[in-house]
C-alpha cells in the first residue's frame, strides 16, 4: 500500500499540474501576448527614434549648408559693395580732380588777365606821367592830340622786350 505521505505527495503533485495548466491558460498566455505587444512597441518607438534621429541629422546638415550657402552669399554681396564703393569713389575722386584743375586753371587765367590789365594800366599811367614830366621839361603845352601820339609810341617802346629792365 502507499503511505499517506506519499498519497499527499502524489496529491500536490497533480494539483501543482493541474495549477500549472490553469495558470498557464489564465496568467501566461495574456503576460506573454502583453510581453509581446509591449516588445513590439518598445522596438516600433526606438526605430521611430533612430528615423527621428536620421532626419534631425539630415535637416541639420541641410540648415549648415544653407548658413554656408548663405554666407557665402554675403560675402559676395559684401564685395561687390565694397568694389562699387571703391569704383564710385574713384569716379568721384577723378571728377574732383578735374573739377580742381578747370578751377585752378580758370584761377590762373584770371589772375594772368589781372595782371596783363594792370600792366596795361601801369603803362598807360606811366605813359601819361612821362608825356606829362616832359611836356614841363620843354615848358610847353602840348596838344591833346600829340598828347596821345606821345603816350602811344612810349607805351610801344615799353612793350619791346629790349627796352624793358
Amino acid at each position: 500500500m502507499i503511505s499517506p505521505s506519499a498519497v499527499t505527495f502524489l496529491i500536490t503533485i497533480i494539483n501543482i499540474g493541474i495549477l500549472f495548466f490553469i495558470l498557464r491558460a489564465i496568467l501566461f498566455k495574456p503576460v506573454s501576448s502583453f510581453m509581446e505587444a509591449r516588445t513590439k512597441k518598445i522596438e516600433e518607438a526606438l526605430a521611430n527614434a533612430e528615423r527621428e534621429k536620421a532626419q534631425a541629422k539630415m535637416l541639420l546638415a541641410q540648415r549648415d549648408a544653407q548658413l554656408k550657402q548663405t554666407s557665402l552669399e554675403a560675402e559676395k554681396i559684401l564685395k561687390s559693395t565694397r568694389e562699387k564703393a571703391e569704383k564710385q569713389a574713384d569716379v568721384i575722386l577723378s571728377e574732383a580732380k578735374v573739377q580742381a584743375e578747370i578751377l585752378v586753371s580758370n584761377g590762373r587765367k584770371q589772375v594772368e588777365a589781372e595782371r596783363q590789365a594792370a600792366v596795361a594800366l601801369f603803362r598807360a599811367e606811366a605813359a601819361a606821367l612821362v608825356v606829362a614830366a616832359s611836356g614841363r621839361l620843354l615848358k610847353r603845352e602840348l596838344k591833346g592830340g600829340d598828347e596821345a601820339e606821345y603816350a602811344r609810341i612810349l607805351i610801344e617802346e615799353l612793350g619791346r622786350p629790349d627796352v624793358r629792365s
